[in-house]
This record gives C-alpha cells, sequence and structure tokens, in this order.
C-alpha cells in the first residue's frame, strides 16, 4: 500500500485520490456482513463528537438524491457510514479510513484475506 495520493482531477470515483480510502472501501464491498457492526461503530463514535442532531442534519444535507446505484446502498447503515466518509475532508477522511484499517485488522480482516 503506498501513501501516496493522485491528483483529484484524475479520479472516477471520489475515494481514487487516496490508496487508504481505496483499501477501506475495497474491504467494505468484500466484507459487507462483517463490517456492518464497524459502520455502526464509526457511526457512534460521530455522534458522540458532534451530537445525533448535528450527524442527522449533516447526512441529510449530503446524501445523494437518489440511493440503489452503488454497491453500499443495500445496508442503510454502511451506506450513511460511506456517505459521511465521502463529504468530510480529506485530511478527516484519511484519519478515519486509518483507523477503520486498524480495527479491521485487529479482527483478523484485511485486503490480504479479501477474495478478488
Amino acid at each position: 500500500m503506498s501513501d501516496t495520493s493522485t491528483n483529484p482531477a484524475e479520479c472516477k470515483r471520489w475515494y481514487d485520490h487516496d490508496p487508504v480510502l481505496i483499501e477501506v472501501l475495497d474491504l467494505l464491498r468484500s466484507f459487507q456482513s462483517d463490517v456492518r457492526a464497524q459502520a455502526e461503530v464509526f457511526l457512534t463514535k460521530i455522534e458522540t463528537q458532534v451530537g445525533k442532531e448535528a450527524l442527522e442534519e449533516f447526512y441529510q444535507v449530503s446524501r445523494p438524491k437518489k440511493f440503489g446505484n452503488r454497491w453500499y446502498d443495500e445496508d442503510p447503515v454502511v451506506s450513511k457510514a460511506v456517505e459521511l466518509l465521502r463529504v468530510v475532508p480529506p485530511d478527516a477522511q484519511r484519519k478515519a479510513a486509518m483507523r477503520f484499517l486498524e480495527s479491521m485488522k485487529k479482527q483478523g480482516i484485511s485486503s490480504d484475506t479479501t477474495s478478488d
């Protein structure tokens, strides 16, 4: 895994600019049922920092108008976690992604265990 980021203008998806974000989204896709609990923990941590009402307001403003086209739209908890990750500033994205990867590795789940 490289820590270098690519030029955002060259990216097709919102997370393509950072290899850490790519790894997180790949893990989420590969282990959707296993990471739902992690998504809930992520949302709970954000909620404790900013408050439930502020989190809900932010999500209502930032969520896409149309659901169902992306793999993570199938689960409302994972979808909400990914959408919140998508709209935060890049430095916050990276910090959250690194914490997520650390948590997944503690559970024995990493990109080395995916079955692509």
